[in-house]
């Protein structure tokens, strides 16, 4: 995607010599790409099933992490406690 791009932008740029609106095509094309396309490729590629593949905003990318973290913590402690023996042989080889 990123090749693209910048290809795309070296093309605009090019035939910008004549025509300067697509300069600022080229300049608008790299804000978009900068703002929302690095995140693209990532989130719809690693998404779990049942999420969309709209991209994921900077500052949500913690909060989505810590609901992981916090949900992946809730399964282990559930598992400890509706099998103690065999948490507590897992303990055992860690």
């Amino acid at each position: 995607m990123g090749t693209l791009i910048v290809s795309a932008t070296v093309t605009l740029v090019v035939l910008g010599f004549s025509n300067h609106v697509l300069w600022l095509a080229a300049i608008a094309l790299l804000f978009v790409y900068a703002r929302y396309g690095r995140t693209w490729g990532s989130s719809s590629a690693a998404a779990p099933s049942g999420t969309s593949g709209s991209p994921a905003r900077p500052d949500t990318s913690y909060r989505a992490y810590r609901q992981r973290r916090d949900q992946q913590a809730k399964w282990e402690r559930r598992y400890r406690r509706e099998r103690p023996l065999e948490a507590r042989r897992q303990e055992r080889r860690t």
